[in-house]
């Protein structure tokens, strides 16, 4: 299956829950910093068709969508429903290895975990000192128990946590949302897969 396929078929998907649960979060916080919330700065590493980045966009969001496939840029880009275009900035690149802005909100969906393990704890460390005091973290980390944890191509070199791992990385933030899954699909591609996923939003002290 090619890139644009794979955009195809899951591009139109709801946004993810940890993002809509992130931006609920922000909303719902007193007058003064909900207002501050309008065209607030957002960064998605890992935007693929767009599906978390036309959300932020439509509640208000000012958002940088990085992706390393010129496939996914081009399909987000190529939208209907893609609206605030004055406030989206793309870039096409791999997103442990450029600066990363500062950022009131940084979301990546299943993007995380495809980075090796020295560059995935250097970013997420980068991530940390991205994120402004009281601004958000919303993502995923994949478990030890996923069915690509087999050292095999071509799933070598992603990074798969403990829940206790998952808990040390997040001890410089309040953790609002962290819920473990582990169920068996089919991807898009149509391979079968036993997924260990952990779904987390978590608020920089």
């Amino acid at each position: 299956m090619s890139w644009l396929e794979y955009h195809s078929k899951t591009a139109h998907r709801a946004p993810r829950r940890t993002l809509c649960r992130a931006l609920d979060l922000f909303e719902a916080e007193p007058a003064p910093s909900a207002a501050s919330t309008t065209h607030s700065s957002a960064l998605e590493l890992g935007c693929g068709g767009g599906r978390d980045t036309v959300e932020m966009l439509r509640r208000g969001w000012s958002v940088l969508a990085i992706d390393s496939e010129p496939t996914a840029i081009d399909y987000l880009l190529r939208r209907s429903d893609l609206t605030h275009r004055e406030r989206l900035t793309t870039e096409c690149a791999r997103f442990e290895a450029i600066p990363l802005p500062t950022s009131r909100l940084i979301c990546s969906s299943f993007a995380l975990p495809l980075c090796p393990p020295p560059s995935f704890f250097q970013l997420w460390s980068r991530i940390g000192d991205a994120l402004l005091p009281g601004g958000r973290f919303a993502g995923h980390f994949f478990g030890e128990r996923d069915s690509w944890n087999h050292g095999h191509a071509p799933h070598q070199g992603l990074t798969f946590v403990s829940a206790d791992q998952a808990h040390d990385l997040l001890a410089p933030y309040q953790i609002e949302m962290f819920e473990e899954e582990e169920s068996d699909s089919t991807t898009p591609r149509g391979e079968s897969k036993h997924w260990h996923v952990m779904h987390i939003v978590a608020q920089k002290r």
